[in-house]
């Protein structure tokens, strides 16, 4: 700043000595040739001197205000400020200049406002990210932390200005190991529910204000691997189902037949024959039934639920004691596929070894949703069993089809809820079945 008002002073200093000297370069000369008396010479010098002096700074005020104007326009510029206009307007070479200087601050301005929002837009899409996202400087200290970064860390507050190690200090030893390694790929690691969570790391390196930063993106997978696991096997049902019913359909057309050809024979094997073909293509035909509800399981039609309705009409099929805490916050689902999902639950707990009268059902509401949980006292899971329970066709009974477990998830996840199985641990036998259905209000409506 101080350099440039040096330059600015200096430049009308230019042009006030030069129009000096060239006035006295003029009168010297005449007042030599006319030979006044040296007093009056001296007083002509002087007078001439002072009215060029008036005469220079009139004509380099102007001059004066206009770098005086573009100076400071020019310190708003390094001060990144953009809307201060200059007030110069004269109808010359700094007048345009100043008038290219607003039009160049106005652009500026726009520019800067454009950038400001999609910087307010790119935050908010940041923050409320399902990644969670955790920036990190060189020195190690988290520089930004979204929303889905704190909540995987178990972090009630903010993270940026804490170190790496003090952010990670709570998390789980699987996510420590995967941070502290640092290379991209899939781990697992159990979450709130105790349930094994598939997880992808993907790190990048870049300089952000010269500086060397890395990223660190954390994409939940599990919920995608089991949609996908679900899609497979979907298909290969409905590959079942096909190649089932075009074998079924000729096959019950020819015993009908039969049927008819030897209605006059009495022959009892034959019969027997008959008999045992009809059984085992009801079955089969139950069969393809039972696995069509898993592949072909419609969207859900949202509507309240009435939690008392729907355990009293569940309590004249299953015997089981009953708690309901609900609030005033509605729940929307398909009562239909519920009531499909609590079937199935409380006739596993029933078929665990559990005695009728120990097998319950708790129905609490939140903020966010209903939380269901069925219990017994039969034999629980082992691991691999637990491992498996969900996957489609895997049944631990002689006759059980191995989906009934199955179609709950598929029921659960269609309302964007969850369902996890815990061994009880405090009886040492039993299992426990939590549901989470959400409220689903903006879905419904």
């Amino acid at each position: 700043m101080i350099h440039n008002n040096r330059l600015s002073l200096s430049l009308v200093h230019k042009i006030q000595l030069s129009m000096l000297l060239v006035v006295m370069l003029c009168i010297v000369p005449v007042l030599i040739y006319i030979q006044l008396p040296w007093t009056q010479a001296i007083i002509i010098l002087i007078l001439s001197m002072v009215l060029t002096m008036l005469l220079a700074a009139f004509v380099c005020a102007p001059v004066k205000q206009g770098l005086d104007a573009l100076e400071l326009g020019l310190q708003n510029f390094k001060d990144r400020e953009f809307s201060n206009q200059l007030a110069y307007q004269s109808d010359d070479q700094l007048g345009q200049l100043c008038a290219l200087y607003n039009q160049t601050a106005e652009q500026l301005r726009k520019e800067k406002q454009w950038i400001y929002q999609r910087e307010l837009m790119l935050d908010k899409v940041l923050e409320s990210a399902p990644q969670a996202l955790l920036l990190v400087n060189s020195s190690e200290v988290v520089v930004f932390s979204n929303l889905s970064a704190r909540s995987l860390l178990l972090s009630a507050s903010r993270l940026e200005g804490l170190n790496l190690a003090q952010a990670i200090e709570p998390a789980s030893a699987e996510l420590k190991q995967a941070i502290s390694t640092g290379q991209d790929g899939l781990f697992n690691m159990l979450n709130e529910q105790e349930e094994v969570q598939t997880w992808h790391l993907a790190t990048g390196q870049f300089l952000l204000n010269n500086q060397r930063h890395k990223l660190y993106i954390f994409k939940q997978l599990t919920r995608e691997l089991n949609r996908q696991e679900v899609i497979v096997w979907k298909k290969v049902i409905r590959i079942i189902s096909h190649e089932l019913n075009n074998s079924l359909g000729p096959m019950s057309s020819m015993l009908h037949s039969g049927k008819i050809l030897t209605k006059g024979l009495d022959e009892p094997r034959l019969l027997r024959v008959f008999s045992t073909i009809e059984e085992r293509i009801k079955h089969l035909t139950e069969f393809v039934q039972g696995y069509g509800k898993f592949a072909k399981l419609p969207q859900p039609k949202l509507a309240i639920i009435d939690w008392h309705q729907l355990v009293d009409e569940l309590a004249q099929q299953w015997q089981f004691e009953s708690d309901i805490t609900l609030c005033a916050q509605p729940c929307f689902a398909d009562n239909t596929q519920l009531q499909q999902l609590l079937i199935n639950l409380l006739k596993n707990a029933h078929e665990s070894g559990s005695d009728a009268d120990k097998v319950s059902l708790r129905i609490e509401a939140h903020d966010q949703g209903v939380m269901i949980s069925v219990t017994d006292e039969g034999q629980g899971m082992n691991e691999q069993v637990m491992a498996n329970a969900l996957v489609p066709f895997y049944s631990t009974k002689s006759s059980g089809s191995g989906l009934g477990l199955a179609l709950c998830r598929e029921i659960v996840e269609a309302h964007h809820g969850y369902l996890s199985l815990h061994n009880i641990e405090q009886a040492k036998t039993g299992l426990l079945v939590k549901v989470f259905i959400p409220n689903n209000i903006s879905s419904a409506s």
